[in-house]
């Protein structure tokens, strides 16, 4: 499984429920934990992986690996905080994004047990954005129009030979 990147129409779509956490899932969820692992990230979504299912993994360091199935967020704060935030869809490319600074969120593990977390800092803000993938947005639409025109264009500009 490899990683898709900006400019691929799956990532501006809404992920589909699962409807049944099976040997698939797991097997999936797994799959995106070792990506995760591989590639040095802190957080994966199915979109970016082309599986359109509202499913994501994240690994913050100091953290336990946690995986999130069918999640919903429940609250945010309304304190917010500034944060440099990269993507693995979007190689390269980095930028300050406000979000909220505490959440809590409702989502099912893999052994198909609902659970509820309240968390704040670097893993909620990870969550936030593995959560917005799931909703076809990505960290860039957070950031004013100018200055994501400007991103999209430094990323364009140094992966053109990916696309020859």
């Amino acid at each position: 499984m490899q990683i898709i990147t900006l400019g691929n129409e799956l990532l501006r779509q809404k992920a589909e429920k699962i409807t049944a956490i099976d040997e698939d899932t797991v097997k999936l969820a797994n799959q995106m934990l070792e990506i995760l692992v591989r590639d040095k990230g802190i957080g994966l979504a199915g979109p970016q992986i082309g599986v359109m299912k509202r499913i994501f993994v994240v690994a913050v360091q100091g953290d336990e690996p946690r995986v999130f199935i069918n999640p919903s967020i429940l609250e945010t704060s309304h304190k917010t905080v500034k944060f440099e935030e990269g993507c693995l869809s979007i190689p390269g490319i980095y930028t300050n994004v406000i979000r909220s600074e505490s959440i809590k969120i409702q989502a099912w593990n893999i052994k198909g047990r609902p659970f509820t977390l309240e968390t704040t800092g670097l893993l909620a803000r990870v969550i936030l954005h593995e959560y917005d993938h799931l909703e076809g947005v990505l960290f860039l639409d957070h950031v004013p129009e100018n200055k994501r025109a400007k991103l999209v264009e430094k990323y364009e500009k140094s992966h053109k030979d990916d696309k020859a």
